[in-house]
């Protein structure tokens, strides 16, 4: 997912509107205000009748009480970027599918939601947690920066949490000394297939995942055991992904929230979006 520090920069710019508009008040404004008093006291005497006089009142008090441009844009953009800033750093962000490493069930260009308060109320750019309200638990889609890329969003498959034992091996994948079954749905494309569509089932939790027939760099790897704290993440394109087999293990520091829901597709600018892929997230 993108690098770009999206939660810093709407914080910047909640702060520096907000103060803009907080300075007019407490300063700025006054003169303006004894501008527009003054021109008040100058009509006071004047009866008003024509619709030039009130047109010549009214258009002397604008210019009297003119906000400067800074403070303009400063008190139209604080309420919108304050109700986003709100939104997005504690109840839910929304996030684009840029790679395939979690195909069949996400797919490229899938535009998702992700709750922000699954795993606690984090504090906005620090991510800290101020409220805990609940943990990754196995099976879970999670959105998280990852150790090797501490500014990049990253979404994957929670396989493993604090104690789990994990080996995968050729494709079978073991957890605390129990082999996940996989039903096979499909191979891919018929006629010459290279890849398995298979489900899988973790605590409960049903998926589909894709396997490539013949063994792969990322098929045969080895065995975790997951450190206190921390949460073992795999891709659903299980020869295709870049996960917890390649970098570790993901801190709990690192978690941006619970993915739960695809509202829409837009794979390519020019393309024209669909909604055939939305729905929850299994």
């Amino acid at each position: 997912m993108s690098s770009i520090n999206l939660p810093l920069i709407l914080t910047l710019a909640v702060l520096i509107t907000g103060l803009v508009w907080l300075f007019d008040a407490l300063v700025l404004s006054r003169p303006r205000k004894s501008k527009v008093a003054a021109v008040e006291k100058q009509f006071a005497g004047m009866a008003l009748d024509t619709e030039k006089q009130k047109e010549a009142f009214e258009e002397a008090k604008a210019v009297a009480g003119k906000e400067p441009i800074l403070v303009e844009y400063s008190k139209s953009f604080f309420p919108v970027l304050f109700i986003v800033f709100f939104l997005r750093s504690f109840l839910v962000e929304p996030f684009q599918i840029p790679s395939g490493s979690m195909i069949p069930t996400l797919e490229v260009g899938d535009f998702i939601l992700v709750n922000k308060f699954a795993y606690g109320v984090r504090a906005p750019v620090l991510n800290n947690t101020i409220i805990h309200t609940g943990k990754p638990q196995r099976g879970d889609v999670m959105v998280f920066f990852p150790p090797h890329a501490p500014e990049t969003y990253y979404i994957k498959r929670v396989i493993g949490v604090p104690g789990d034992h994990i080996s995968y091996n050729n494709h079978v994948l073991t957890l605390n000394g129990k082999v996940i079954e996989e039903k096979l749905v499909a191979e891919l494309p018929a006629g010459a297939p290279m890849l398995r569509m298979v489900t899988e089932n973790i605590d409960g939790k049903e998926f589909t995942a894709y396997k490539h027939i013949q063994p792969s760099r990322l098929s045969v790897l080895g065995s975790w055991v997951v450190p206190e704290g921390h949460y073992f993440m795999m891709g659903d394109n299980r020869d295709n992904s870049l996960d917890s087999r390649e970098w570790g293990f993901v801190s709990e520091e690192a978690i941006v929230g619970k993915a739960f829901a695809v509202w829409m597709h837009w794979e390519k600018f020019l393309s024209i979006p669909s909604f055939d892929h939305v729905g929850v997230i299994k």
